[in-house]
């Protein structure tokens, strides 16, 4: 480790925009204030009057390693990750094997201890039949208990009702789940074959997996997690149908039942899919335009706890297929906050809301331990963005292993101009500066 001073910075920072220095020591941050004395620092970073943020902590990502290396791998899209902003990731078990042993799980992180220049934790897979194994997690170094409540690869679809019921009675932390009822969108399926056959196209894929099939999903998920008093975190809620089962009364912190919103269910709409296709079909799916003005306002007023991103990438000949045979997921880690800032230039959230989203909530929810915020004794996690830098994305700037994106030729106001990970810097103006490995998160349950 070394000693690293960001001068001359705007920290925004717990509903506050300061200027400020940071100094940083042997990974923590050591002291906050002006005029900090470089006497000992290896490196020096004029901010130049920058926006400083605490790093992007994404609670929703599959990285595809291992079993599925030809769309992507921990390392490759831990790189696009920091180069976006994004410090730390917490991934999905729906890997090859499916990650549904304490053995399958261990062999992720040790992947990751190798390779993700970014800070990293991995859900333990649940299923029909793997609860022993389930609570074996250890609370304190995995980040939750993955559960889908919708279709998914392999055997991961909990759908036995009396196993749902055990899980969310005996699960020792936080459950996360994907909530769509698959009864409902096999019938909207079938339906839909039945009409388009081979000439379906993506603009179907919102009236095959719909309101409905959310609706009916989250409602159970919620109505169980209150029968057993379970942690519950409901994955990228995708209608305004859903926002009433959300509390916005009380503090993030007290709250037994969260929700997060991704970047894709507020960016795009289902008038997109005559423009993209299979680009973004994704699971929920993107859906009418109002669903998305919706959604924007239950994250305004704290229905919605956490922005999350759901980066789920697919080589760009598997998304040419037919509608039907596609795959659902499209690659998004490297850009959520600039999304989001674009949101601020346009006057939809403030930039501090941006940060209480992004790094805050997802630090309280998930009872991450030192990360999240930017204070005296905490990890180092931070990233710096020059708000009037445009930076346009372009195939050779993509830097997800699939190399494509839904947002290639759309030019972004802001720009990353540096990240730290765990008091490292990795990332510098468009270069990589270490090949040394984030940390694994802790948690404080």
């Amino acid at each position: 480790m070394s000693q690293l001073l960001i001068r001359n910075a705007r920290l925004v920072n717990e509903g506050r925009v300061v200027e400020t220095d940071v100094l940083i020591k042997d990974g923590f941050i050591t002291k906050l204030g002006s005029g900090l004395s470089d006497a000992h620092s290896d490196k020096i970073i004029d901010a130049g009057g920058n926006y400083l943020l605490p790093g992007v902590i994404d609670d929703q990502v599959h990285f595809r390693e291992p079993g599925l290396t030809h769309k992507a791998t921990i390392g490759s899209e831990a790189r696009a990750a920091v180069a976006g902003g994004v410090t730390s990731f917490m991934e999905m078990p729906n890997t090859v094997p499916n990650a549904l042993t304490q053995e399958l799980l261990a062999d992720k992180y040790a992947i990751a201890a190798r390779t993700s220049l970014a800070n990293y934790s991995f859900f333990m897979g649940a299923s029909n039949d793997n609860l022993d194994e389930v609570l074996r997690t250890n609370t304190a170094d995995v980040c939750g208990i993955k559960v889908f409540m919708g279709s998914s690869t392999g055997n991961m679809l909990v759908d036995n009702e009396q196993v749902l019921d055990q899980l969310f009675k005996e699960s020792p932390m936080l459950i996360a789940t994907h909530c769509e009822d698959e009864a409902t969108v096999r019938a909207n399926a079938e339906h839909y074959k039945a009409e388009y056959g081979e000439q379906a196209t993506a603009g179907l894929h919102p009236l095959i997996r719909n309101e409905e099939a959310c609706l009916r999903s989250s409602s159970l998920a919620v109505e169980l997690a209150k029968r057993h008093n379970t942690r519950l975190h409901i994955l990228h809620i995708s209608t305004a149908d859903e926002l009433a089962l959300f509390r916005n009364d009380i503090p993030l912190t007290e709250k037994r039942i969260t929700a997060e919103v991704c970047v894709h269910h507020l960016w795009f709409d289902s008038e997109d899919y005559a423009r993209l296709g299979n680009q973004i079909k994704c699971n929920p799916a993107i859906k009418a335009p109002y669903h998305k003005e919706a959604l924007l306002a239950g994250l305004l007023d704290d229905r919605l706890d956490i922005i999350a991103t759901d980066h789920a990438p697919h080589t760009w000949a598997e998304k040419q297929q037919h509608y039907w045979q596609a795959p659902a997921g499209l690659p998004l880690v490297q850009h959520p906050l600039l999304l989001m800032l674009d949101f601020v230039k346009q006057g939809k959230l403030s930039i501090e809301t941006l940060v209480r989203k992004m790094s805050h909530a997802p630090a309280d929810c998930f009872q991450i331990d030192r990360r999240g915020y930017v204070r005296e004794g905490y990890w180092a996690d931070l990233v710096l963005v020059d708000p009037v830098r445009p930076i346009t994305v372009a195939k050779e700037n993509i830097l997800y292993q699939c190399g494509w994106s839904p947002l290639e030729g759309h030019t972004f106001g802001a720009s990353v101009t540096h990240t730290i990970v765990s008091g490292r810097l990795v990332y510098e103006n468009g270069r990589f500066m270490t090949d040394q490995p984030g940390e694994r998160m802790m948690f404080t349950r």
